[in-house]
């Protein structure tokens, strides 16, 4: 599927959802995931192959194909016509965190962009580091979430945040430390609204966080290995681009 110049990778496309409610009280796990797209013919490419992949295993169902609707045994063939596709899951083990992250709203919205930036960041640098990806090359970042589950501000305060990490850099407070951008060139990050009745790879990544909740329920809070899936755990380390090791304690209590 990926069988365009590398050097041609100026836009990265992600199309993420989430699973779980956020509250360690009631639920021992939090996750996001999605899909990752290096051009727009790739995505286009990923979102017909998808639409076939539904239109197979439709039947008698009406309406969009959520995971909440389909048994296990089509989930599983919609996540499988993914196989190809870059994949990544944060999952947050919810009561292994530190308790002042649930204090109030503000609080738990900065760890989940937090959660949310640390595993794209983690997939990138792998990217980079695979000479997959030219990081001087990339321009523009536009990053696709379920309506459902956002609101205006927090879309607003997740760009500033992937602005912050991917295009201005990052400062270590507690280390007095300032890592660079990962992509120098960037132009902009566009974060967006999308109904799921109208996108498939937002209803793509619905299987995704479907099947990673799943696994992390049975498997007490492990997930599968996947092909082409990008696996991170919280609370846990994090080895930036620039080999040094960062934890999620640094800088998640802000007021």
């Amino acid at each position: 599927m990926n069988n365009y110049i590398k050097d041609d990778i100026r836009q990265i496309y992600i199309y993420s959802d989430e699973s779980g409610t956020f509250d360690y009280i009631h639920n021992a796990y939090f996750l996001f995931a999605g899909v990752i797209c290096f051009s727009k013919k790739e995505k286009e490419v990923l979102a017909r192959k998808y639409s076939h992949a539904e239109k197979c295993i439709r039947g008698n169902i009406k309406g969009e194909l959520k995971a909440n609707k389909i048994s296990n045994e089509k989930k599983g063939k919609l996540f499988r016509s993914l196989n190809q596709a870059y994949k990544f899951c944060v999952l947050i083990k919810q009561r292994n965190l530190n308790k002042q992250i649930f204090e109030n709203k503000r609080h738990k919205q900065r760890y989940l962009d937090y959660a949310y930036k640390i595993v794209i960041r983690k997939c990138l640098d792998t990217l980079i580091k695979e000479r997959y990806i030219k990081p001087r090359k990339v321009e523009f970042i536009i990053v696709h979430a379920d309506e459902r589950s956002t609101c205006t501000d927090s879309l607003y305060e997740l760009k500033e945040s992937l602005l912050s990490e991917f295009k201005n850099g990052s400062f270590n407070k507690k280390w007095e430390k300032l890592h660079p951008p990962i992509f120098p060139s960037l132009i902009d990050i566009n974060v967006r609204y999308c109904n799921s009745k109208k996108v498939y790879l937002i209803r793509a990544a619905d299987i995704i966080c479907n099947h990673c909740y799943h696994s992390s329920n049975i498997n007490n809070g492990d997930l599968d290995k996947e092909n082409n899936m990008f696996i991170y755990y919280l609370p846990g380390n994090y080895i930036g681009h620039d080999g040094l090791e960062y934890f999620q304690d640094e800088a998640l209590i802000v007021s």
